[in-house]
């Protein structure tokens, strides 16, 4: 669907397939108000309503910046659909309850395992979603085995299994759709398989799409 993107620049992970490594530093500081126009801008408007109504708030790690609310606030109160993607590291409680919520549990192969807050499964709603970005063999059977410990199937609007891409730099080895959809549809599992959309109609290192 049709997203406006902010990018928040900083991150205090590093995983080890991490496509967006631009955004640990640089970036421009901007006031909340100014994200504000900016987001209007890029949305557009018809009838006194935005054309693109869909904002996501993602990073780098958008929860470690404390304008992370006000911000959401102000989307909201301009009539977007808010979702905030969010590393699963911070705790998630204090965003506004009509924020999405996309979590991530990190999994072993991130290089970042056990950095989840656990306080985060209490606060998830039906309205929200959690993801496992999987390279491995390990790193499914992580995700499979935490999603039916938790119930999160039931807790959440949907589980998310998107498989790391090959780095054309050769730094990491991705994972092959085609393998973990055979694991998916062995097992029975009720999780969605999330691609990377963007890297299947650009270039995949393209920036701002």
């Amino acid at each position: 669907m049709p997203c406006v993107f902010v990018r928040l620049t900083g991150c205090n992970l590093r995983c080890i397939w991490c496509d967006t490594a631009y955004a640990f530093h640089g970036g421009n500081k901007m006031s909340v108000e100014d994200v504000l126009a900016r987001v209007n801008e890029l949305a557009g408007e018809r009838h006194g309503k935005p054309v693109v109504p869909l904002v996501e708030l993602t990073g780098g790690e958008p929860l470690l910046q404390k304008e992370i609310y006000p911000l959401a606030e102000g989307l909201l109160a301009a009539g977007y659909t808010v979702m905030v993607e969010t590393s699963g590291e911070r705790y998630i409680g204090e965003l506004p309850r009509e924020v999405i919520r996309i979590v991530d549990v990190k999994c072993p192969d991130s290089g970042e395992a056990d950095t989840f807050d656990i306080r985060n499964l209490e606060e998830l709603t039906r309205e929200d979603e959690v993801k496992f970005v999987l390279m491995t063999r390990r790193d499914y059977e992580f995700a499979r085995d935490f999603i039916r410990e938790h119930g999160l199937a039931e807790r959440v609007k949907q589980v998310l299994f998107s498989p790391v891409f090959d780095d054309p730099e050769g730094k990491w080895t991705g994972l092959e759709p085609r393998r973990l959809v055979e694991w998916i549809l062995e097992d029975g599992l009720p999780v969605r398989l999330g691609l990377q959309l963007h890297k299947f109609v650009w270039e995949p290192a393209t920036r701002g799409v």
